[in-house]
């Protein structure tokens, strides 16, 4: 994803059960290192959510340093999905907080995106929480995507020093962190 490492960040997604819907992500060769790098992947998990029948609703992922069973050389661990943001299998306020993952997502399937502008009806969208250490002036930073089911990026948006509270899908995930 970037020229400026050695090692390229490399996304694979994977599809799980018998539903097919998306599971999550395999990273491997390293994971992204700047908002930036983590805007580029949920670039492409936008354009997999606008994909009709992957992600069903919205749906919240979860980065963990575990890597998948299997000969998958390079791997650095996974962008899983965790569950649904809603309803049954949903994770619960503070599920995240004793180990603070690297970043959370959220994916909105296009049933359930708001587009930014008239032409893009039919746009996934989502969200990505890289949690800091407000208290040790590490700052939390976010991305948002938009993209059409053609792969066309409608809206993106990077902040550094981000107030969770200011966004409906980052106070979700800083919920979902709350200890």
């Amino acid at each position: 994803m970037s020229d400026n490492h050695p090692q390229n960040v490399e996304i694979a997604p994977y599809q799980g059960g018998a539903d097919h819907l998306l599971s999550g992500f395999v990273v491997s060769g390293r994971w992204p290192s700047s908002t930036r790098e983590w805007a580029q992947f949920l670039m492409l998990a936008v354009r997999l959510a606008a994909v009709p029948g992957l992600v069903p609703t919205t749906t919240v992922f979860l980065a963990v340093e575990d890597t998948p069973e299997g000969p998958l050389p390079g791997a650095v661990g996974l962008v899983t999905s965790a569950g649904p943001v809603l309803g049954d299998g949903a994770p619960g306020p503070g599920e995240f907080g004793s180990q603070t993952p690297p970043a959370l997502l959220l994916l909105h399937p296009p049933s359930e995106s708001r587009p930014s502008i008239p032409e893009a009806s039919g746009a996934a969208s989502g969200c990505v929480l890289l949690p800091g250490i407000p208290h040790l002036g590490l700052e939390h930073r976010a991305s948002w995507v938009e993209a059409e089911r053609d792969g066309t990026v409608t809206r993106l948006v990077s902040k550094v020093g981000v107030d969770p509270a200011q966004d409906p899908d980052t106070a979700v995930l800083a919920m979902l962190l709350a200890a």
